[in-house]
């Protein structure tokens, strides 16, 4: 699996969603191009004017590069993150999701081992 870090992007959503296009994007495609079997892009917590373009950029990018999988994460927990990237490597039918972590109060994580 490859996985993809996006930075920090700008607070407004058509500003954020053009940053992207034109910076994390190509990466992105890159990442696609190469060997990976599936990719993971980790978005930091935005408001939810960005949920649309984040998920038309991931179900783009899904549909295009099938059969790898492409999917992305939204959260600033590198626990939650761990834990959800732990199970996309085994969900192998997941694809074209945006997933947004809350690990606060929501209780243990569990998973079947691999």
């Amino acid at each position: 699996m490859a996985e993809l870090r996006v930075g920090a992007l700008p607070e407004a959503a058509l500003a954020a969603a053009a940053k992207f296009h034109a910076e994390i994007l190509p990466e992105a495609l890159r990442c696609l191009a190469g060997q990976a079997n599936h990719v993971a892009l980790v978005f930091p917590p935005a408001d939810h004017s960005h949920r649309a373009w984040r998920l038309a950029a991931i179900q783009s990018l899904a549909r295009e590069y099938a059969p790898v999988r492409v999917n992305a994460l939204v959260s600033d927990s590198q626990k939650a993150i761990a834990a959800a990237l732990g199970y996309l490597e085994i969900a192998e039918g997941i694809t074209g999701q945006l997933l947004e972590l809350d690990d606060r109060g929501a209780g243990e994580v569990l998973s079947s081992p691999p």
